[in-house]
């Protein structure tokens, strides 16, 4: 049964749907995950944490949102893409990266636009808020918050536990038991530190692991300058079915690169939003912008990296049995030495580690909608998760793990639906942000008094300066669907 609902959602239902809302929002919104590119990089600059009084700034929020995003699949799953799919693999994954841009950025939006102030200082949110607030579907909105806590906070943090420890077990010889002591003390005191720590924790960790990952990869790009025309020759070749690099041509190409690429960088799916509502920012889009980067630094960057170490190898040959991380590991190998190998898990093994972060966060966010202020039910989830992390690194979790992928499917449909629902909101709050730029305002400020309709936190959206120029007077409105 597990089996064939995973077939039926991810080989079918989610592939097909996933795209179409992603091509739909890129084609509405004329391309805004291009358009304001270029201010990706700004936005991130303009809150510091001092700036957003105490509040999680756009930076941390977006290393939050890469450390669950950039995960095992950037560094097996694109060897998987590759060895199933061919080289080809690699441009459909590239095309739904770009595609999904646009995903993220509208339920990212609408994340910070539905969020709710804490009492401690921070801001909570995601799709079981703008559910609930923007559709008034409460039923739904506590489903998608069960499905959140299953799947993200419990079944997947035993899953990364698992992969850390096999990893470590595999290349250095350390037993599970070990790897799943050292990860109970280091989560926990990650995790009882609140969102605060956790996002300090993210902030930290991951720009080092993403940065020295992309360092090497480039190192072994430069290294084979005169075979990248040859890469990105059998890459198109192989995507349009111009050269036969697996049996099944341009299908297998598709099929696996589309997966693969959804896999990684999650747009859609309903996890990132829960993350970049808790920012400070002074208009909904700019979360939207930051966050439709974060998946270009999954897919383009990263997963492109893993694809290059290994096409600039020998180690793939179509119809080759080696795949996943193990062919990862050889083709690094072979690049640098048998020192590769060990630098590969090492990578692995933060890359798991900053998703467990991360995965808990959801969890927590989850627990959070339907009980905000109850100390020991927290206390209860944190206990919980290191209990699954030490019990998850020495079992063998594949039912658990297909289980979880069920799991996943209906949440991202679930958010696939409000997205779509709200889908006009997400328009209209982006047009906001376009009238105030083309009316020469350096930085976009969001006036919840223009939405009573909303039903928005207004101790969420506090102005704190001057509202901006009156350019978005009520006729102007009355042109926004």
């Amino acid at each position: 049964m597990i089996d064939f609902l995973n077939d039926l959602l991810w080989g079918k239902v989610l592939i097909v749907v996933l795209v179409a809302v992603g091509l739909l929002f890129t084609t509405a919104s004329k391309f805004v995950q291009f358009r304001y590119f270029g201010q990706m990089f700004a936005i991130m600059g303009q809150a510091t944490h001092h700036e957003s009084g105490g509040h999680l700034s756009s930076f941390q929020a977006l290393v939050l949102s890469v450390a669950g995003r950039v995960g095992a699949g950037n560094i097996a799953g694109v060897a998987v893409a590759i060895t199933l799919g061919g080289p080809g693999a690699v441009f459909w994954m590239w095309m739904v990266g770009l595609v999904g841009m646009s995903t993220s950025f509208f339920e990212c939006t609408l994340a910070q636009v539905f969020k709710n102030a804490e009492p401690g200082g921070t801001y909570r949110g995601g799709p079981a808020y703008y559910i609930q607030r923007g559709l008034q579907l409460r039923w739904l909105s506590s489903l998608f918050s069960v499905l959140l806590l299953v799947t993200f906070g419990f079944s997947f943090n035993a899953l990364q536990s698992y992969t850390v420890a096999a990893s470590l077990n595999d290349t250095f010889g350390i037993s599970p038991q070990i790897t799943g002591l050292i990860l109970l003390a280091v989560m926990g005191v990650t995790i009882f530190g609140g969102v605060k720590r956790i996002a300090e924790v993210a902030e930290f960790v991951v720009p080092i692991m993403a940065v020295g990952y992309f360092l090497m990869a480039m190192f072994i790009i430069v290294t084979n300058l005169g075979s990248i025309p040859g890469v990105f020759a059998l890459i198109f070749k192989s995507a349009f079915g111009l050269q036969q690099a697996v049996g099944g041509g341009i299908g297998s190409a598709i099929i696996f690169g589309v997966k693969r690429g959804l896999f990684s960088n999650e747009a859609g799916l309903g996890s990132a939003p829960n993350v970049a509502a808790v920012a400070y920012v002074k208009h909904p889009v700019n979360q939207g912008i930051v966050q439709a980067f974060s998946v270009f630094i999954d897919t383009i960057v990263l997963c492109s990296c893993t694809a290059a170490i290994i096409l600039l190898s020998t180690v793939y040959e179509p119809g080759t049995d080696i795949g996943g991380i193990t062919m990862t590991q050889a083709a690094m190998a072979e690049h640098v030495g048998e020192w590769g190998r060990a630098f590969v898990t090492i990578a692995l093994v933060l890359f798991a580690f900053t998703s467990m972060i991360y995965n808990y966060y959801l969890g927590e966010n989850s627990l959070n909608f339907f009980s905000e202020e109850n100390k020991a039910l927290f206390t209860g989830l944190r206990i919980l998760t290191l209990a699954l992390i030490v019990w998850g690194a020495s079992q063998d979790l594949g039912t658990i793990f297909g289980f979880a992928d069920v799991t996943m499917g209906f949440l991202a449909l679930v958010n696939l639906v409000a997205l779509v629902l709200l889908f006009k909101v997400g328009l209209r709050v982006m047009r906001d942000f376009d009238q105030q730029i083309k009316s020469g305002v350096a930085q976009p400020v969001f006036d919840a008094r223009k939405f009573p309709e909303l039903n928005l936190d207004p101790e969420a959206w506090i102005l704190d300066e001057p509202s901006v120029p009156a350019m978005a007077t009520a006729s102007s409105e009355t042109q926004m669907p």
